[in-house]
């Protein structure tokens, strides 16, 4: 994108031997989740003493206080940013761009021309019409008093060979009308077709921002301007196909990223760089301030409504539709980790055109071990479900994502999303579907009354009965989860057996989860038997 000399001869001579108009494109990106670091390296020439080079070219959202400048071969001197009364950007574009616009600018031409073409025929019928009107007219009425016989004879004989002829006429205008009609929707199919080309072709957003940078030298110089600042419409997100080898326990990584922008302008063969920081959320720590406490007469006791909070189903949900995307070529680009985050290195140039491409690359694949498991959770569920436990030993960070595909054995199971990092050396579970033949059965007892002769209290008691059956044909390592209810306050005790006894008591930190490890046998079952009991004091209620 250039100024033209068109506007340069605008300015008086000596002006212009102080203007050095600027030719700008994204050489690079450094793209966060959320937001992008954009460089632009600007070559110049410019003869001894002091000029202005200026860029015109950078889209109307750049947010000019985040601009930074840096310059090699000269003194820098003041930088001047303008949001308006801008010089206007090179009106030069791309030949299929101007090959488009030619294309619609014809088809457009042509429809008005066929429009006017079916005006002209409808005004033929019309015409037609009137004439009929008039015809019918002359033998009404006054008009043929005192007329004799073979003068009405006559009159009669004309008018109906004119009428017949009108109608005729207006007969086949409609009809040529119609044909050209239909001949019209072509051509404006046509023409929406061209101007969604055009449309496709015509991607960036009109409107720029103007850069002038003062600079000064005592020989003439040449060098570099590099021209970098955060545009918060453009990130990435990653993507994973996770390939389970049940077999052979190994579990596949191919990961990818998704990129999109929305900067105004089109990226065209930029280096890109993936980063996982994230500028646009918290980098700060919150600051711990006093607690001041005090005490006050208590409050008038007003009724409370109970709530029961639940705990949420061990199955995994699916994950959204992955969007439509552009495959690039296979490139696999070069992760580096410092501890803090990951970036990822492109070895090739891309190109994505602004707010149209959703740009899917390829970041590598990794395998890891895995321990193939069926999940039980009765609690919610008709059957198990098949994960894979996993460590994350590939020395990088599994990053969270809506867009993970699940392949068993090399067959597509479904999606699912990652909802937290998994960082180096930490475990997980990734799922990978129902495993329709390990049925699951909850049947729940319930008993409650008053007992107590001289301090009352309120009893409640359950006893639960899981069966998990193994219909699969297979042997399959069961890890089975339940819960029973806890208490926080000493008023509600809370008492609870289990046969036979769990493997683990408040699983992954949630209080009164419950599980249980075995080994399950080609059509064998497991039965356990929960029961608990509560007890609190008269006049309370449970919640």
């Amino acid at each position: 994108m250039r100024v033209t000399a068109l506007v340069l001869s605008l300015f008086p001579s000596v002006v212009m031997a102080d203007i050095i108009p600027l030719t700008s494109d994204v050489s690079e990106v450094t793209l966060y989740p959320q937001g992008a670091t954009i460089v632009r390296r600007v070559p110049y020439v410019m003869p001894a003493g002091g000029h202005e080079l200026i860029l015109t070219d950078l889209p109307r959202s750049t947010d000019l206080s985040r601009v930074r400048v840096e310059m090699t071969g000269a003194r820098m001197g003041a930088i001047t940013g303008r949001s308006d009364y801008v010089l206007p950007r090179d009106a030069s574009v791309s030949e299929e761009i101007e090959a488009a616009k030619a294309d619609v600018e014809r088809l457009a031409a042509l429809l008005r021309k066929g429009e006017a073409d079916v005006l002209m025929i409808r005004l033929e019928s019309e015409a037609a019409d009137a004439r009929v009107s008039f015809l019918r007219g002359l033998g009404e009425g006054e008009k043929t008093a005192g007329m004799d016989a073979g003068a009405l004879r006559d009159l009669a004989v004309m008018i109906g060979e004119e009428t017949l002829a009108a109608r005729q006429a207006s007969f086949d205008a409609k009809f040529r009308a119609d044909e050209a009609e239909r001949s019209l929707r072509e051509a404006r199919e046509a023409l929406a077709t061209a101007e969604q080309v055009l449309a496709a072709l015509q991607t960036e957003d009109e409107g720029s921002v103007q850069l002038s940078i003062a600079a000064s030298s005592e020989s003439a110089a040449e060098g570099v301007i590099t021209v970098s600042y955060m545009h918060y419409d453009a990130g990435w997100m990653p993507t994973y196909d996770m390939r389970l080898d049940k077999q052979e326990g190994r579990l596949s990584i191919e990961r990818g990223a998704m990129i999109r922008q929305g900067t105004g302008e089109d990226w065209a063969g930029v280096s890109l760089t993936l980063s996982t920081v994230r500028p646009s959320e918290q980098i700060e720590p919150n600051e711990v301030f006093g607690w001041q406490r005090g005490v006050m007469d208590p409050p008038m006791a007003m009724p409370r409504q109970s709530k029961q909070i639940e705990l949420s189903s061990l199955s995994r949900e699916g994950a959204l539709a992955e969007a439509p995307m552009v495959v690039a070529d296979a490139a696999v680009a070069a992760p580096s980790y410092d501890g803090l985050a990951v970036t990822y290195d492109y070895p090739e140039p891309v190109s994505v055109a602004n707010r149209a491409d959703s740009l899917r690359i390829t970041l590598g694949t990794v395998e890891t071990d895995a321990e193939v498991l069926a999940f039980a959770a009765p609690l919610y569920d008709a059957t198990g479900f098949m994960m894979a436990g996993i460590t994350n030993d590939t020395g990088e960070l599994i990053l969270p994502t809506p867009y993970m595909n699940l392949y068993l054995d090399g067959r597509f199971m479904g999606q699912s999303s990652l909802n937290e990092v998994i960082p180096a050396g930490a475990e997980a579970d990734i799922p990978f579907g129902a495993i329709d033949g390990l049925r699951l059965m909850r049947s729940v007892t319930r008993n409650e009354g008053d007992r107590g002769m001289i301090s009352r209290s309120t009893e409640l008691s359950e006893e639960v009965v899981i069966e998990v059956e193994n219909l699969t044909g297979q042997d399959w390592p069961v890890k089975l989860f339940d819960r029973v209810p806890y208490s926080e306050q000493e008023e509600l005790a809370i008492d609870w057996q289990a046969s036979p006894r769990p493997s683990e008591q408040n699983y992954d930190n949630r209080q009164g989860v419950l599980a249980w490890a075995f080994e399950l046998g080609a059509g064998s079952k497991q039965s356990v038997t929960l029961k608990y009991q509560l007890e609190w004091p008269e006049g309370k209620v449970l919640q």
